[in-house]
């Protein structure tokens, strides 16, 4: 569909303006045309300063020859191109968001898809398509996505579709228009530390058995880290984030060695944190599309009605004692009952994770807790061995395994709790093999 010939005869005479252009652009009579132009146009866009500001990134995206930098006058595109890209996102009611996570570290891992998730290895030419490189040159003048050097790495990509605000003010300046509550000191419980769509793909990528895989695990069962994650959204009106340096993730000396025994110095390659030989044909049977279905379907259902995946991820997120006790809070999240209090709430909770997993289990568990007390309650304690450290990990991942192999035939949380309690009691352990 063509562009709107008001809006075309309204960008026309910024198309022409010469680099540098003018000090303040937003102020000039070229500008305050296009922006009445676009409130007439799109009565829904807004308030005249958000919409200032929307047009201001919209038209750097679009590579309005003014504000080039010398040498990147073909990262314009031509007016009625430009025209008909604002006109769309003026139009646009959802955008594709992706968020790029480098697995820091990582061994190498096979290609994996889980729904709209792929974990795998990126050419130099994919990441440049997905970071959208043109649209950053425009809009950075001496930084762009190292997208060679991050081709060594493995990423998992997280995709969503997010619906837009009609005022594009709100999708250019997010701050401008927030609520901000009276106490700004206030804790909001339900604050994510990641954007919802990677907290639910790394909840469901930490169901994995990775302590049995890692190579190290004594010392590192992660086999990864995220460091950081780089959003890109094809909203025009959503200005794109600073590209990241490649020199934030791990890289180490790669040095081999010629015929004659000599050092040959090949520069860096990224670290590895080495996994087990037999992940690679396990892997895919833990994440897939169907395991992804069974754990969406599972977080909406009454036994994740708790933080459970909370503080699974704050256990990732954490290391020594916090990890440790994050890990020992997944349990009680996971299994505990506000009506447990003055009954013996640790007994209850060693019961119900005998009958959820095996007799064993609640025993390590209350082992476990012990030692969370001895530390929580100022109690004399030696260091935490890092084979418990392991025990505290394993048992949370296979409680949390098993309430998503449980949540399809639950419909209420206490009556099932209640039930795993009942069967703890007597020593019937439901052994399931996670």
């Amino acid at each position: 569909m063509s562009p709107p010939r008001e809006l075309v005869e309204a960008l026309t005479p910024l198309w022409r303006l010469r680099p540098p252009g003018p000090h303040k652009l937003s102020s000039t009579p070229t500008f305050v045309r296009l922006r009445e132009t676009c409130e007439k146009l799109y009565p829904k866009a807004g308030k005249k300063t958000g919409l200032g500001f929307a047009l201001s990134y919209g038209l750097t995206a679009l590579g309005m020859p003014c504000g080039l930098r010398p040498g990147n006058e073909e990262l314009a595109l031509s007016v009625e191109a430009a025209a008909a890209n604002l006109d769309a996102a003026f139009r646009k009611t959802h955008a594709s968001r992706v968020h790029l996570c480098p697995l820091d570290c990582a061994d190498d891992l096979p290609e994996l898809t889980f729904g709209p998730n792929l974990i795998r290895k990126l050419s130099v030419t994919e990441l440049e398509e997905l970071v959208d490189q043109p649209r950053l040159k425009r809009t950075f003048s001496k930084r762009s996505f190292d997208a060679a050097n991050f081709s060594e790495f493995t990423w998992l990509v997280v995709r969503e579709t997010v619906a837009l605000d009609e005022r594009v003010g709100a999708r250019a300046i997010p701050f401008f228009y927030q609520y901000w509550p009276a106490d700004f000191g206030a804790i909001d419980p339900h604050r994510r530390t990641y954007p919802e769509a990677v907290e639910s793909a790394l909840a469901f990528l930490m169901l994995a058995p990775w302590e049995e895989w890692a190579e190290s695990a004594d010392v590192e069962w992660r086999c990864f880290r995220i460091p950081w994650i780089y959003t890109i959204d094809d909203d025009l009106f959503n200005r794109p984030a600073n590209p990241p340096s490649a020199d934030t993730l791990s890289w180490q000396p790669d040095i081999v060695y010629d015929h004659y025994g000599e050092e040959v110095d090949l520069g860096e390659r990224p670290v590895r944190w080495n996994l087990e030989e037999q992940v690679t044909p396990e892997l895919p049977t833990w994440v897939n599309d169907k395991a992804w279905f069974e754990f969406t379907r599972a977080k909406v259902s009454p036994l994740f009605s708790s933080p459970v995946l909370h503080f699974l991820l704050k256990a990732y997120r954490s290391s020594e004692i916090d990890e440790f006790l994050a890990n020992i809070t997944v349990i009680d999240s996971a299994l505990g009952l506000h009506t447990d209090h003055g009954k013996g709430p640790t007994a209850r909770l060693v019961a119900r994770l005998s009958a959820l997993l095996d007799d064993d289990a609640g025993n390590d568990y209350r082992r476990l807790f012990n030692t969370r007390s001895e530390f929580v309650h100022g109690r004399a304690m030696e260091a935490i061995p890092g084979k418990d450290r392991l025990h505290a990990r394993r048992l949370a991942r296979r409680a949390t395994v098993a309430l998503v192999q449980a949540a399809p035939k639950v419909a209420d949380r206490g009556l099932y709790l209640d039930k795993l309690w009942a069967a703890g009691r007597k020593g019937k352990g439901g052994g399931a093999a996670v």
